[in-house]
């Protein structure tokens, strides 16, 4: 049966989701690495999360961020992983237009969520560096409340708008998503009407969601590294810059891939290397967050040893 908007606007009422290698051997590889994958991720951000809700010494504001950034990885592998492990083992992949629009809109909140993230925590630890005595003023528990909640509100009017005028444009066939999930530039490519307009208003949403909380990143690193200069010891200086290379590389990667994704001419459109960008941002950025964020840090690997000495000691 066909929904409202399919029946409005298109004659394609499901989509078939092209994904990776066609060849069995190399799929079954894909399948088991992607699968190894996905479950460390979902074990890694699902640790960070319950150390830091279980350890009261982790109740800071860049721990509950933390959390948030966990949370929102686990949301964002799992709305494309599991359809990309199926489709590789099974015949059928098909994808119906109505699940395909709403596996864009929520990828859509969870990378934009994900992108104003990456500079709340930014300017998080600018503010505990550069203006320490201020911080539990600055950073109280309501103020970062109210961030994440504009946060969620960016990511859903962000995603809305994406979704809305990608999905509204007529499609009528070939229904082949050369993708593993339904993004957007891979299914407007399969609209059949001038799609110009969609790559104006991708390119502005490309601007304030993705280059404007880049730059505040920037600059808040700078202000930081700046500060690191200041500090005495060489001992201190060199563990707080590797600490924030580390975030930095994290955070080049995600909007790097994610901005030449979303941000360059549909002339370029090349869909091997959009599959290939699409993993580094959202799966491999989710992978990775845990290990750089967390698990170099002393007082993540304390709240672990806490909870794994507290465990034998009940046994």
């Amino acid at each position: 049966m066909h929904s409202l908007g399919t029946k409005n606007h298109s004659s394609v009422s499901e989509f078939i989701l092209l994904g990776f290698s066609s060849e069995s051997q190399v799929r079954i590889a894909l399948f088991s690495f992607f699968l190894l994958l996905y479950l460390i991720t979902l074990l890694g951000n699902g640790l960070i999360i319950t150390l830091i809700y279980l350890e009261s010494h982790l109740h800071t504001p860049m721990y509950f961020f933390l959390s948030v950034l966990s949370l929102v990885d686990v949301s964002y592998v799992t709305t494309t992983m599991p359809q990309m492990l199926v489709n590789m083992v099974c015949p059928k992949k098909t994808i119906s237009w109505g699940a395909c629009v709403a596996q864009m809109f929520i990828f859509l909140v969870l990378g934009i969520a994900e992108c104003v993230l990456y500079a709340i925590m930014a300017y998080d630890r600018y503010v505990a560096i550069c203006f320490p005595l201020h911080y539990p003023l600055l950073m109280s528990r309501p103020i970062c409340i109210k961030m994440v909640t504009g946060c969620c509100s960016i990511s859903i009017a962000g995603a809305l708008i994406y979704t809305i005028f990608t999905m509204h444009l007529p499609y009528c066939g070939p229904q082949k998503i050369n993708h593993f999930f339904c993004e957007v530039p891979a299914v407007l490519k399969l609209a059949c009407a001038d799609t110009s307009f969609n790559d104006h208003l991708d390119f502005i949403l490309g601007f304030i969601l993705l280059l404007v909380p880049f730059s505040l990143i920037l600059a808040s690193y700078i202000r930081i590294f700046a500060s690191i200069l200041r500090i005495h010891s060489s001992q201190g200086r060199l563990k707080s810059f590797s600490t924030c290379a580390s975030h930095i590389t994290v955070v080049i990667m995600f909007y790097g891939s994610a901005m030449i994704m979303y941000m360059r001419p549909s002339s370029w459109y090349d869909p091997e290397r959009d599959k290939k960008l699409a993993l580094l941002y959202n799966v491999v950025s989710a992978f990775l967050n845990p290990i750089i964020y967390s698990l170099r840090n002393k007082d993540v690997k304390r709240a672990f040893l806490n909870a794994l000495g507290n465990r034998r000691t009940a046994h």
